[in-house]
């Protein structure tokens, strides 16, 4: 059994920072494709960034390029998500999940976390 847990979310102004991570339990972590993806109230869970199972690729939606950097850490076996620059259309709660394939489709990941709410004010 895989589990995920998101942590690191909370209330900032419009301009700052925030770094989201997820925890996870898995045997083999690096057996994983890592993803974060976000649900703003009233919308459909989009894609935010996903990285292969080394980190030797990462891949963001476009409204996040330049922003945000994933990162993943295998010996601790934890998914990092460095968000600047935050906006109040960030506003979402975030998600962190695991899969198999390199992929912005949410039905392709089989493991998801909780997730972990981002208010950005403006």
């Amino acid at each position: 059994q895989v589990q995920l847990v998101e942590s690191g979310g909370g209330l900032v102004q419009a301009g700052g920072s925030l770094r989201l991570s997820c925890a996870v339990s898995a045997r083999t972590f690096s057996s994983y494709v890592m993803g974060w993806f976000r649900q703003a109230p009233g919308k459909e869970r989009e894609f935010v960034s996903t990285i292969s199972k080394s980190g030797g690729s990462t891949y963001y939606a476009d409204s996040v390029k330049g922003r945000f950097t994933i990162s993943r850490d295998n010996a601790k076996k934890i998914l990092s998500l460095q968000m600047n620059t935050l906006q109040p259309e960030d506003t979402a709660v975030y998600y962190c999940a695991a899969g198999n394939l390199v992929t912005n489709k949410p039905p392709a990941y089989d493991y998801w976390g909780q997730g972990t709410q981002v208010t950005v004010s403006s």
